[in-house]
Order: C-alpha cells, then structure tokens, then sequence
C-alpha cells in the first residue's frame, strides 16, 4: 500500500475569522465583504510573483480538521442524501477544499482576500489564479444544486459534519 500513498506539505495558512464551523459561510458567495488573509510561507513566496495582477484566485486547501468520511451525506442546503463526489462536503475520502476569492491586494507573503469560507489556520496547499475564460462555464448544469440557485449568500453552516 505504501506506493499509493500521497504526501503534501503544506506552502502557507489561511486566516479568517471563523473560529468554529457553525455560523460560517458555506461557500464564498456567502462570505461576501468578510475578509482574510492568505501567508504564502517564506521559502515559497518567490512563487507570487504577477498573482496580483488576477482579481481573483483558486486556493486549494485541507480539511485539517475533518477527521472521517461518509460516501453519502446530506450536505448543507438539504437533507437529501447525495455521493460525496457530488457535493463540496469537508467529509471526503481525501480532504481536501476549493474556494475562488477575491484578491485584494499582496504585500511580501501575505496576500489579503475578500469572501473566505474556510476556518481559521487552515494549511494551504496550493495557489492558482482564477481565469475565466478556462474556469467558467456558461452552459454548465450544477446538477441537484439547480433547485438551490441563490441560497448560498444566505445560507451558514451548521455542525453536521462535526459528527
């Protein structure tokens, strides 16, 4: 089993105000007007060189504190069972998260964002810059969420994925 085994380190954190998961947004539309920062480790802040010529950026993160799976869960928005590949759930065979958020403005290392959805000191693994004309999809259908279009911005979270 050794050779399916995949490490990551991570190359910063993520700071929000979100202490706990109750309450928080769950998903950046509804974190619109909170602010964050991103700290880019030392060692790898070479790599930010021209992100602060994108609007908006694709942080990929884990889930450090979602401690378990479920292959079908009832995610927020419903009480609906689904798979877990189709929905953005913590509580997934590898945890790890995607947001898009708005950048504001870099300094050094630190890069501070607009509408972050992610508790606080979550590691970061990664950093990409959002581009539209490769990321948005005009005719994509988002599946079961089509019921759910517009709920976001209001919608916070609650403990079920604590459990």
């Amino acid at each position: 089993m050794a050779e399916n085994t995949i490490s990551f380190n991570p190359i910063g954190i993520i700071h929000t105000p979100f202490k706990e998961t109750a309450g928080m947004p769950i998903q950046p539309p509804g974190a619109l007007g909170i602010n964050g920062t991103v700290e880019v480790f030392p060692e790898f802040s070479e790599g930010l060189q021209d992100i602060e010529e994108f609007s908006h950026i694709i942080l990929i993160y884990h889930f450090n504190k979602s401690k378990d799976f479920k292959l079908k869960i009832a995610p927020f928005l419903e009480d609906e069972v689904h798979g877990v590949f189709a929905v953005r759930a913590p509580k997934r065979p590898n945890p790890i998260g995607i947001s898009v958020v708005k950048l504001l403005r870099r300094e050094d290392n630190i890069i501070y964002i607009d509408n972050p959805d992610m508790l606080d000191g979550t590691p970061l693994l990664d950093i990409k810059p959002y581009i539209p004309d490769f990321d948005a999809y005009p005719d994509a259908i988002a599946g079961w969420q089509e019921k759910h279009k517009g709920k976001v911005r209001k919608h916070k979270s609650d403990d079920r994925f604590k459990k």
